[in-house]
């Protein structure tokens, strides 16, 4: 194994495994070192993949009404598969590219030197033209917190509790906090929401928020909106949470899901100019590249949106840039939202408060999943698919969608959105045949509703 590279990669969540594929099919001779002996990140580890299959299996609880018998620890074991599976198949990725794997700590000595500390204490110079951080990023942990009690976890200790409990504590109720709501909610344990803010999920279709809400609170969720913690208080037997309006609330566990924090500490990158914020994320321009050219970062450690499908999209486009000196086009707005909740949310492009503001003349069609056949014939009547565009153009403007399987609907209308001129219009879902019956449908019927609309308003000459 040689100790010089062409390009050299901390970190094997999503984004670091984007750009190491990238790189190497291009034939440079590429490293990825984290220090954690098992490759994936904590997008496999502790995050996206453990929290989805144990998700899974909490939907398919509430389907099939099959609590009695089943334990959080048993679908814990059985998650452990899942990530098995995920590591194997992530690990043959760099094999078969001939990508260095290193097990360690890494920290820049220099530029274009990187120092790795091995488990064993080792330690190990590597040089390379080209750097691209991926670290990541982990649960924030306020300093009054006492974290090291085993009755206050974080979403990366969660689902390493060995116990079985009936009652749990949610501080935070952004996308993690609601996630695990709906999650233990459906595993039948009795769940506190607190949110620091006075909406669920600000950033997301007023509608939708409303959708969620409601199903969150038919569904045994209690939610108490704009509560701050005063103090938090843990035993042998339970959490107690108080909080600045004179609350306290008492659980067998208390969950912090508030906020995260790049992993950028102690890296030497202030040495080299390189200065995270106060929440430890990387600046970066549009091609990725810190305020050292050839250091890279991509992921979470640079902040929003912080999405294991941007991430991987990063790294790849930050290879793209390194290989070829190709521009990033890589926006924002066309990644998709996909929120795990029971049921899931996902959306894309702007939402009705945007598009107000904006003050683009806009209108809305609406399908409702309780009207289309195979939602019937499923059972999966909970939700709609909404469509906003443009009054004249009828251009796409945004979709979001609320229900099952809403983040695998999105990419229908996503593909529609990236069409440039007359092919991004919701004609399209009405000049077009789909098949019947699928969920697929409701972008035919949400085209209509909202063209029946305009239709309606313009022959009234409105």
């Amino acid at each position: 194994m040689s100790n010089m590279y062409d390009v050299f990669i901390i970190g094997s969540g999503p984004g670091g495994e984007g750009a190491a594929m990238a790189c190497a099919k291009e034939g440079r001779k590429v490293a990825v070192c984290d220090n954690f002996s098992l490759v994936g990140g904590s997008n496999t580890h502790k995050g996206t993949i453990p929290s989805k299959a144990l998700r899974h299996a909490s939907q398919l609880l509430l389907d099939n009404k099959l609590i009695e018998g089943v334990t959080f620890t048993k679908l814990i074991r059985e998650t452990e598969q899942i990530i098995r599976k995920q590591v194997e198949l992530r690990h043959s990725f760099y094999t078969r590219n001939q990508v260095d794997l290193l097990i360690g700590r890494a920290k820049f000595i220099n530029a274009n030197t990187i120092e790795v500390t091995e488990p064993s204490g080792l330690k190990k110079k590597y040089s390379a033209g080209t750097f691209i951080i991926a670290t990541g990023s982990r649960p924030y942990h306020p300093p009054d917190v006492d974290f090291s009690h085993p009755r206050i976890v974080d979403s990366d200790k969660l689902l390493q509790i060995k116990d079985e409990f009936r009652t749990l504590s949610i501080y935070g109720a952004g996308v993690i906090g609601c996630e695990y709501a709906s999650i233990f909610r459906g595993l039948s344990v009795k769940v506190n929401l607190i949110n620091t803010r006075n909406q669920l999920l600000s950033f997301l279709d007023d509608e939708i928020i409303d959708a969620l809400g409601y199903h969150l609170r038919e569904n045994g969720v209690i939610i108490r909106h704009g509560e701050e913690y005063e103090k938090v208080v843990a035993d042998d037997k339970g959490v107690t949470i108080y909080l600045k309006s004179n609350k306290q609330i008492r659980s067998d566990y208390l969950l912090w899901a508030q906020g995260r924090t790049g992993n950028s500490q102690n890296m030497g990158l202030e040495e080299l100019g390189i200065t995270p914020d106060a929440r430890g994320s990387i600046a970066v321009n549009s091609n990725y590249q810190t305020v050292v050219p050839h250091i890279y970062a991509v992921g979470d450690v640079i902040g929003y949106p912080s999405l294991a499908s941007a991430a991987y999209d990063q790294g790849r486009f930050a290879a793209r840039h390194i290989n070829f000196g190709t521009d990033s086009d890589l926006k924002t707005l066309d990644i998709p939202t996909g929120i795990y909740t029971l049921p899931e949310i996902s959306s894309i492009g702007f939402n009705e408060r945007e598009l107000t503001e904006k003050k683009i003349p806009y209108e809305v069609g609406h399908s409702f999943f309780r009207h289309l056949a195979r939602a019937q014939i499923t059972g999966r009547t909970t939700g709609m698919l909404k469509i906003l565009f443009h009054r004249e153009s009828l251009e796409i403007l945004g979709i979001h969608c609320f229900g099952y399987e809403a983040s695998e609907i999105i990419h229908i209308g996503q593909a529609v959105m990236s069409q440039k001129g007359e092919g991004n219009s919701i004609m399209y879902f009405i000049n077009n045949t789909f098949n019947y019956p699928t969920m697929a449908e409701a972008y035919r019927v949400a085209a209509l509703n909202g063209f029946n609309r305009v239709e309606l308003s313009r022959r009234h000459g409105q």
